[in-house]
């Protein structure tokens, strides 16, 4: 590997390059939200602001996000710390993720846990459009609670507050984050039935998710995530 990919291959992993990265999904959810009647219930601030700003304020703000991302990989191109070639790469190693992940949660369940993965839940309702947002959100805003916030604000609570070890801080900061993950899907309204089926399935993908962001970098997570639900959803 030459030096010069080596850099962009380990760039992926900086939050302030994940943050420009994901910013086309984010920005493609977010006028999806106006076009259909799918929003993520990990999206804490989108309804917020179309109370609080109405439509054309939301849009305001929108563009107005756009815009401070498209200057922050300006800046980061200038001090060489951002190449915009990456973003070919994470979707290529994004894709392989997604494709794979499926694979090897089945192979853990049955082979492992012995638990019928057959027990996940049906088909989503909606629309290709609904389907598509829905993926997309999950993606950016599930990541951005369960690994950014919770994976990653627990790690270090419990590291440099409680002073645990590196190692058992993170072992649990991966249970829980995974575990309410997989429950947040069950709550409210429209949460799904509680089956072990679904609940396990969703908790090892909630590890997976955790160790690419762990591993890879936030962008890795957001897009493996995003592309794995469109394929699951849409294609599959």
């Amino acid at each position: 590997m030459t030096r010069g990919r080596k850099r962009r291959f380990e760039a992926r992993g900086n939050l302030l390059t994940s943050i420009i990265l994901i910013s086309p999904l984010l920005l493609l959810y977010e006028l999806g939200v106006l076009f259909t009647d799918t929003m993520n219930g990990a999206d804490f601030i989108t309804l917020t602001l179309l109370r609080l700003v109405g439509l054309k304020g939301f849009i305001a703000i929108q563009a107005g996000l756009v815009l401070t991302v498209a200057g922050l990989g300006l800046y980061l191109s200038r001090q060489q710390q951002f190449d915009p070639r990456i973003f070919v790469p994470v979707l290529l190693e994004s894709g392989v993720y997604a494709l794979t992940m499926g694979t090897v949660i089945i192979f853990l369940m049955v082979d492992l846990l012995h638990i019928d993965p057959r027990l996940a839940a049906g088909p989503s309702p909606g629309g290709v459009l609904d389907k598509l947002v829905l993926s997309v959100g999950a993606g950016v805003h599930e990541e951005l609670v369960f690994r950014l916030g919770l994976l990653g604000g627990l790690t270090l609570v419990l590291d440099r507050g409680l002073k645990l070890r590196r190692g058992l801080a993170l072992v649990i900061a991966f249970v829980v984050s995974s575990l309410l993950f997989s429950a947040a899907h069950h709550l409210g309204p429209l949460g799904e039935p509680l089956r072990l089926g679904v609940f396990v399935y969703r908790a090892i993908a909630g590890l997976c998710f955790g160790l690419l962001f762990q591993l890879r970098g936030l962008a890795i997570a957001v897009y493996t995530h995003a592309l794995y639900d469109i394929y699951v959803l849409i294609l599959h």
